[in-house]
């Protein structure tokens, strides 16, 4: 490791405001105030200046990598649940449920562990979408997919643009711009499992806000869901060459969300929807703003920037962590079920029902509040050889995270037994320069990440502190060999920080936790015409010198662990027009290779994880992955049926096929999911649907980690849209 030199009296606020002055400054005119207050809108939308990893379709030719664009119509044509729903369409993702409305994301690429989505980089108008990317890349916050207009899928060394995390991908949401015209539109949806929906978005004169409530009941019992999500922005063009965008969004959420999924018995004899945990509750409230500055230069150039902040609370409060925790002694206390006398743990053992309120009489509170803030600025420049693209970021974290027991079923009070304080001050700077041969790119990038870590424990005064920085190159090649066809190929270091928590101990010691390194490289060709029908392909090949396995499962079942990994695979997505109005689109993952290399070792201990071995399959990783839809469009009416198909799963380093009895191990088999869709135009303003997400209403296994989670039952729901 490198230690880099940050100041003793570094002031977040105080340098990111003078490095704002510093990196914008030059680019504004001196009367920037007077222009702004006297500017006049253009009678276009005004494009919201942000920072896209793909971008338009003609920038696709220069992209050495794979990439892959998800539009609005595509989600609103087919009215698209959640963004889980919406990621399948994007081969080399698993995109894995768990509370039926896709609120915390689990998200893995190209074999990864999806877990709380901590391979891959979320980004919303390319600014951070997780509160804590490099202290705590863990994600329990998703906003609500009607927010967007569409999504970008990146992957290989174009993915060095961004970061911290480069061992997976980059997925980046973008919200509508800001129309000049006034307008909008009203949707309203209700349907079974009291599920509403509520969309409104309004806007003009460069201005928009965005509004969603979204309620309903989840995957299993006491699983209720209550969203509220404002999104608003002000864009203003002034001085003929600057944009300017004031964004600010709210997100609550109001859940009664489990930690817990169930043991091998409550699966088998109280069925999938069984969910005892009726006290449990969980909080979220996000306020998020940023300021975003383009300034085109002469000779075509540009200078972008955003400075960033949010605010993020969360409070979970909860029974049980899994489906063997024994919190509060509850293994040892005995009660009398269906005449048999066990602890709390045995009965669940067994498939008994339980009650928490008289046997498990306690709970605890997990509570989180994180600010994030930052300034990313990045300069695009035409050369005579080809472009030339670079930037630097400063981004600061804090983290306060507090575990509270209660001695009551209810208790919102109590012991503490956890107050730590974390901080992350993180550098980063890429420059990359795609020289134009003629029908041949070559991209060489280069990405430096330099971090400093500090953890405090509260409760008995001692900290620590960790530096880390990191050189990350790549390489990214184009050969467009027709018009419509692009050969392309990349390789690029992969990198990943550890969470703050692992680097450095609760006792202010540093625990010897090494970062997530790769060797990423891929081969493919895409082709787009002009009559819609076009694919991508493409091999794939992931080779991990040190793969950190998750280890932050709450309640301890699961250490944290470290070895070597091989991923490999081929991708290939497509879509084409068919006869009499019919439409395909598809997208398939073969992951032939998902293999450990070495032993994983539990981190604390440097001993090898029980059954872990060269040769085994990395857990969660499913060698086939298949989304497939046919849609029809005739006259006033539009409509798609979709399926999706994800192959069986082992679900520990020991690859065990038979279920354990706490259902955290133990064969995933496939499973098939329908859904499907109906839109009729009923004037130009006013449009019905209704929808139906697992059509055969399909009883399956999505994730064993905490015990068994099962998907989403069948939904159906209908709605109106008017426009105005």
């Amino acid at each position: 490791m490198t230690s880099f030199c940050i100041p003793s009296s570094f002031s977040p606020v105080r340098c990111f405001a003078g490095l704002a002055a510093g990196v914008v400054g030059w680019a504004w005119p001196a009367d920037v105030t007077a222009q702004i207050v006297e500017a006049s809108f253009a009678a276009e939308v005004i494009e919201h200046p942000r920072f896209e990893v793909v971008g338009r379709a003609e920038r696709l030719p220069v992209i050495g990598g794979s990439a892959d664009v998800i539009g609005e119509e595509a989600l609103t044509r087919s009215h698209v649940f959640t963004a889980n729903e919406a990621l399948r369409r994007v081969p080399g993702l698993q995109v894995r449920d768990e509370e039926g409305f896709g609120l915390r994301p689990n998200i893995g690429l190209r074999g990864l562990n999806p877990t709380r989505t901590t391979k891959i980089t979320l980004l919303e108008d390319g600014l951070p979408l997780a509160y804590s990317p490099y202290g705590d890349n863990a994600s329990y916050y998703h906003p609500p997919i009607e927010r967007f207009a569409a999504l970008e899928v990146l992957k290989g060394a174009h993915s060095l643009f961004f970061g911290p995390q480069t061992i997976g991908g980059v997925i980046n949401y973008l919200t509508p711009d800001a129309p000049t015209t006034p307008g909008g539109f009203v949707q309203l949806s209700a349907g079974s499992r009291s599920y509403f929906n509520a969309h409104l978005r309004a806007g003009g004169h460069g201005a928009l806000v965005d509004y969603t409530r979204k309620q309903g009941d989840g995957a299993r019992d006491n699983l209720e869901h209550v969203v509220d999500d404002w999104n608003a922005k002000y864009t203003v063009r002034f001085g003929g060459r600057h944009t300017l965008t004031l964004r600010g969004n709210l997100y609550t959420e109001d859940s009664t969300v489990t930690y817990s999924g169930l043991t091998q018995a409550e699966f088998d004899r109280l069925g999938a929807r069984y969910n005892p945990f009726k006290n449990d509750a969980f909080d979220i409230r996000r306020t998020g703003l940023s300021i975003t500055h383009r300034a085109r230069l002469v000779a075509d150039a540009e200078v972008t920037t955003s400075l960033y902040h949010a605010d993020f609370e969360r409070d979970w409060w909860r029974q049980s962590s899994n489906s063997q925790d024994g919190q509060h002694g509850a293994g040892a206390v005995v009660s009398v079920i269906d005449g048999v006398s066990a602890t709390f743990l045995q009965h669940r053992l067994a498939g008994r029902r339980v009650d928490p309120d008289t046997q498990f009489a306690s709970t605890q509170g997990r509570l989180r509040a994180y600010e994030t803030t930052g300034i990313d600025s990045r300069l695009t420049l035409p050369t005579a050889a080809g472009e030339l693209q670079a930037g630097v970021k400063l981004h600061h974290e804090k983290q306060d995270r507090q575990q509270i027991n209660g001695s009551a079923p209810t208790a919102r009070s109590g012991a503490r037994v956890e107050d730590n304080a974390r901080e992350t001050v993180a550098w980063s700077a890429f420059a990359a320069h795609r020289f134009t041969l003629g029908n041949f790119t070559l991209t060489p990038v280069t990405r430096y990440e330099a971090m400093e870590f500090e953890r405090l424990n509260r409760l008995n005064g001692l900290g620590g502190r960790a530096t880390l920085d990191r050189v990350l190159p790549g390489l990214g090649a184009t050969w467009q060999s027709r018009e419509h066809t692009t050969v392309f190929a990349s390789v690029h270091r992969g990198f990943a920080p550890p969470r703050v928590e692992d680097l450095v101990g609760g006792n202010g010691t540093a625990t010897d936790v090494g970062s997530e390194t790769s060797l990423n490289s891929e081969l493919g060709v895409r082709f787009n015409s002009s009559t819609g029908v076009g694919f991508q392909a493409a091999v794939f090949r992931h080779d991990f010198d040190n793969l950190i396995a998750v280890g932050s499962i709450a309640g301890g079942s699961t250490p944290l662990s470290e070895g070597e990994a091989l991923f490999e695979g081929l991708e290939f997505s497509g879509t084409a027009p068919l006869p009499g109005g019919f439409r395909l689109r598809l997208a398939y993952t073969n992951l032939f290779t998902a293999r450990q290399e070495t032993p994983f070792v539990n981190v604390a201990t440097r001993l090898p994880i029980p059954g872990s071995a060269a040769g085994l399959r990395q857990p969660y990783a499913p060698r086939n992955t298949l989304t497939a839809a046919l849609g029809f469009a005739a006259g006033r009416f539009d409509g798609e049926i979709e399926a999706h198909h994800l192959g069986a799963q082992v679900t520990d380093f020991a690859n065990t096929l038979t279920p354990a009895a706490d259902g955290q191990r133990g064969r995933m088999a496939s499973s098939t999911v329908w859904n499907a869709s109906l839109n009729v135009r009923l004037t130009d303003a006013l449009g019905l649907f209704v929808t139906v997400k697992n059509l055969a209403d399909l009883t399956y296994v999505v994730d064993r980690t905490r015990g068994i989670q099962a998907g989403q039952p069948r939904l159906v729901y209908a709605g109106a849209r008017f426009t105005f």
